[in-house]
């Protein structure tokens, strides 16, 4: 079940961000943020979480403006992130469905995001749900003292004219 992501579910999403930067191919990022940080960046209206029956956050998604200018009010950088006990269950791809309606109800028309090209799970699973590589950005930045390439993908609705 997908569910708006809140306070509530915040200490298990940071958990979950933890677990990505512990594995080294998901974020330049070195500590996940306080939820106050989180919260502070993250869209409320474009982050959901995905709970298993339980409640337990499964993984997470979560978009932010990617500038003020009104130019790109249509256009927000997102981030996905699955539990590793829960990767191959179509956790990541549900994120993706709910994340690209609200986006087109809210009249945002692109989606994007800078993936490591290492993280070959994550540019498949984008590439399911629509996205396309619009291109590399070689050696875009520093992470544990080497150079690291980002691969960017991009969603453009469809709906949105």
């Amino acid at each position: 079940m997908v569910v708006p992501l809140t306070a509530e579910h915040g200490d298990q999403v940071l958990a979950i961000y933890q677990a990505g930067i512990d594995e080294g191919n998901a974020t330049f990022e070195t500590s996940p943020p306080s939820w106050e940080a989180f919260d502070a960046t993250k869209l409320p209206e474009h982050r959901f979480a995905a709970l298993d029956a339980d409640g337990s956050v499964l993984g997470w998604i979560a978009a932010s403006r990617v500038s003020d200018r009104c130019a790109y009010a249509g256009v927000v950088e997102h981030s996905v992130y699955v539990h590793p006990a829960a990767r191959g269950r179509g956790v990541a791809s549900a994120l993706l469905r709910v994340l690209v309606d609200s986006t087109e109800r809210a009249g945002i028309w692109t989606i994007q995001s800078g993936i490591f090209p290492e993280n070959t799970a994550s540019l498949a699973v984008h590439e399911r749900a629509g996205f396309r590589v619009i291109g590399t950005r070689e050696r875009i930045g520093r992470h544990h003292g080497r150079w690291r390439d980002v691969v960017l993908v991009e969603r453009r609705s469809a709906a949105i004219s």
